[in-house]
């Protein structure tokens, strides 16, 4: 028979630095998980991607016991990455905070794929683009 869920968690830890400082630590202490060995398994796990924002998402069972899945970065922090700025806009639709091309939404978007609701590169390109344009950026579809 398979084990009852009894909550699912979603966190945006870095990668490789999960530490018991909140949000972390409340989360796994309110769901009654052994939050030291969670972080060992995840920095263990996610020490390659150094210096991204990770997506976790940790399904809790009635026993305590618990597994988790890490999904690619944050699509804010490729886009961020490809285009080689620190931060987006302040005010998206009146500054610009630069301009990504056709080349780098797809470079982004080949990464992000596996987590999109789309299996076409050209759909998972445009909701790329509609990211980076509510990060502020003009997209360049030449």
């Amino acid at each position: 028979m398979a084990k009852k869920i009894t909550s699912v968690i979603k966190l945006n830890i870095p990668a490789g630095k999960g530490t018991p400082a909140p949000p972390v630590g409340p989360a796994l202490g309110q769901a009654g998980i052994n939050m030291m060995e969670f972080l060992k398994r995840f920095n263990e796990q996610t020490a390659k991607q150094m210096g991204y924002v990770l997506p976790v998402s940790i399904v809790v069972y009635e026993d305590r016991s618990y597994s988790f899945t890490v999904n690619q970065p944050l699509m804010s922090d490729l886009i961020k990455r490809a285009v080689g700025i620190d931060k987006g806009s302040q005010k998206p639709s009146k500054e610009s905070a630069g301009t990504i091309k056709k080349a780098q939404l797809r470079e982004v978007a080949k990464l992000k794929i596996a987590d999109l609701n789309t299996d076409d590169e050209e759909m998972a390109m445009r909701i790329v683009a509609g990211t980076a344009r509510s990060m502020g950026l003009e997209v360049d579809w030449s």
